[in-house]
Formats: structure tokens, C-alpha cells, sequence
């Protein structure tokens, strides 16, 4: 793994009644409970030691998630986060219900330094969401990729 953060994740796409939308995801947590606008994320995480960033998107979305990303992943290049941490990301023509997302779970120490443990799903909720309600959902580090989608989309 190079010497910086670097996480993977992937844009999943489609279109419906002549609009792109693109599949999001809301962190789940306490930190996050409150927040909506500017929360939302594609799904990603570390890319563990000799593990390539392609294996590493699929896998994230498998686990938080609950479903297979099959289909040819698409690159849509690498962003910055605001955190310093890099993401390398990955467009996926595909279909999903948000109903039916089953996430992982971890465990975090919650109030910070308080020697509390809680278990929290990695995802709460996921959705569909068009470019433009995507744009103000989205992190804001992450919102390039919706034009890099749409350049390689055609939209």
C-alpha cells in the first residue's frame, strides 16, 4: 500500500426517466445521526496491504452494502478528502434497492474518551438521488466525481 491513506470506493449508477442518479450512502453513528446535507458518500474503505484499489471498492460495497458490485468498474480517478485521506474511485452501471442494504458493523468509542463502547451499522441508510440533489447530499470533497461521472456518462 503506498505511504498515504488511500481508500477505494464505487459510484453506482443509472438511469431513469432521462436522469442520472447515483446511489449514495449516509455513515451510520451518532456522530453522523443529525447530519444530512453534505453527509452522504459513495461507499469506500482502506485498501489493506497487497490489495489492489479495484478488489478493495468491491469489497466495501459488498460489506457495507450487503450486495455484489458485479459489472465492470469504470475509473473516475482519485479525490482528496477534506481529512487528508485519498480515495480512489470507480463508476458501476447498475441497479439497486436501498430498502434492502444490509451494512456491516463496528464498534466505536462513543462519547470520545469516555471508555464506552457502541456498535454501529457502517451505513444507516443508502438512497438514489439525482446530480444535482446529489451535489448538496454529497461531502463536498467528494462531489468532483459527479462531473467525472457525467463526463464519462455522457450526461
Amino acid at each position: 500500500m503506498p505511504p498515504f491513506r488511500l481508500s477505494a470506493g464505487i459510484l453506482l449508477y443509472r438511469r431513469r426517466r432521462g436522469s442520472l442518479q447515483v446511489f449514495l450512502v449516509h455513515p451510520g453513528g451518532p456522530f453522523w445521526a443529525a447530519r444530512d446535507m453534505g453527509a452522504w458518500q459513495i461507499p469506500k474503505g482502506a485498501v489493506e496491504l497487497g490489495e489492489e484499489p479495484p478488489e478493495a471498492a468491491r469489497r466495501e460495497f459488498r460489506e457495507e452494502l450487503g450486495s455484489e458490485a458485479e459489472g465492470p468498474l469504470e475509473p473516475l480517478g482519485r479525490i482528496r478528502q477534506s481529512g487528508g485521506k485519498w480515495v480512489e474511485a470507480y463508476a458501476l452501471a447498475g441497479d439497486l434497492d436501498p430498502a434492502g442494504i444490509v451494512s456491516t458493523e463496528c464498534e466505536m468509542e462513543w462519547p470520545p474518551r469516555s471508555g464506552k463502547t457502541i456498535t454501529i451499522p457502517e451505513v444507516d441508510r443508502a438512497d438514489w438521488f439525482t446530480i444535482d440533489r446529489a451535489r448538496s447530499k454529497m461531502l463536498a470533497s467528494q462531489r468532483p466525481l459527479l462531473d467525472r461521472l457525467q463526463a464519462l456518462a455522457g450526461a
